[in-house]
């Protein structure tokens, strides 16, 4: 396995993703700012699953990272869908 992959690292990994789908970051393949909701919604339950599933085998820097991921990325979910609500009314 490549000693660069760690937890860590697919958490941020996901978190990118997640801010793409978000409209944050721009996609990489096609340099476009697109917001997909259904897909940000889905990374956050992975990322949530993978809390629930390593609850217990995870260092403390490993539990603070997963947790300030979620709570940032549910965060910048709602302030999206809200503004992606207001522009369709």
């Amino acid at each position: 396995m490549n000693e660069s992959w760690t937890f860590s690292t697919f958490i941020l990994s996901l978190s990118s993703s997640a801010h793409v789908s978000l409209g944050e970051l721009p996609d990489p393949i096609t340099n476009e700012k697109k917001v997909d909701l259904n897909m940000a919604r889905q990374t956050i339950a992975i990322i949530e699953l993978l809390k629930e599933k390593t609850k217990g085998n995870l260092t403390e820097e490993e539990e603070r990272l997963i947790e300030d991921t979620l709570c940032d990325l549910k965060l910048k979910y709602v302030e999206v869908a809200k503004k992606e609500k207001e522009v369709k009314t």
